[in-house]
């Protein structure tokens, strides 16, 4: 790597920075940043590491992680444009491959799911943002612009322009790449909203043809049935209910609910 490159993908360290904190607000400020030194020393640590130089580069992260409260493996491989925000407790383990542009906030993780050897890390393409305390775990690709939200834990692949939340992370808005637009969950099949309203629905079902049979019988006991719904009206009100196991319209199932 000739030093032409290496002062570009500095510059673009840098710049990075300059893009994506507001509270950077000159170049004196930004070489203070723990970000850029944890970054910096990676390079030079990952350097040696591909020349199988023994001890140093990992001496060089321990002084990264001692100096910064980022802990990267030498072995990890990152782009131009990399930006830590704070980056306290920060860990990036040794197969992880991280695109150009792309921003970790504090507490992210990208770690392994066990003790098997070869690929165990996260791939993150160019231009992915991780959330505050996210967990990145295992063999796992984050698409082109993926979002990860604060605090999720993610075991699956996230698809390119995909947000995901939650612990187990899952999809919750999509973003056309041409247009800018997102697709909020709103949007989105819901699968687990379709399953509860058809078990509801199949439940009421079988209460009406208990109730007739039992007046038919003369067994009918007013006391055996339920006077209330199991749950409050304004959950089956999320879930598009209209209060006798059916929709209140049709778009709710093409994704039109919670």
């Amino acid at each position: 790597m000739s030093w032409e490159t290496k002062i570009r993908i500095l510059r673009d360290d840098i710049r990075a920075i300059r893009r994506n904190d507001p509270a950077a607000r000159n170049i004196a400020e930004i070489m203070l940043y723990p970000g850029l030194h944890a970054i910096l020393l990676h390079r030079i640590a990952h350097k040696l590491w591909r020349r199988h130089v023994p001890f140093v580069p990992r001496f060089i992260s321990q002084l990264s992680r001692f100096m910064t409260g980022i802990e990267i493996h030498p072995g990890a491989r990152i782009g131009r444009g990399f930006f830590i925000d704070h980056g306290m407790g920060v860990v990036i383990g040794e197969t992880t491959e991280i695109g150009d542009w792309v921003i970790l906030h504090q507490g992210v993780t990208l770690g392994g799911t066990g003790k098997q050897c070869g690929k165990r890390h996260p791939t993150l393409e160019d231009r992915v943002i991780v959330g505050v305390n996210a967990v990145v775990l295992g063999a796992i690709t984050m698409g082109e612009e993926a979002r990860i939200g604060g605090g999720a834990v993610v075991v699956k692949d996230v698809p390119p322009h995909a947000t995901a939340v939650g612990v187990p992370a899952r999809i919750v808005a999509k973003r056309d790449p041409e247009t800018g637009t997102t697709r909020r969950v709103e949007q989105l099949p819901d699968p687990e909203g379709l399953m509860l309203r058809g078990l509801r629905a199949k439940v009421l079902e079988m209460e009406t043809r208990l109730m007739d049979l039992e007046e038919t019988t003369n067994t009918h006991r007013q006391e055996h049935h339920l006077t209330f719904d199991a749950l409050p009206a304004h959950v089956w009100s999320a879930l598009g209910d209209n209060g006798n196991g059916k929709p209140k319209d049709e778009e709710f199932l093409f994704g039109e609910g919670i």
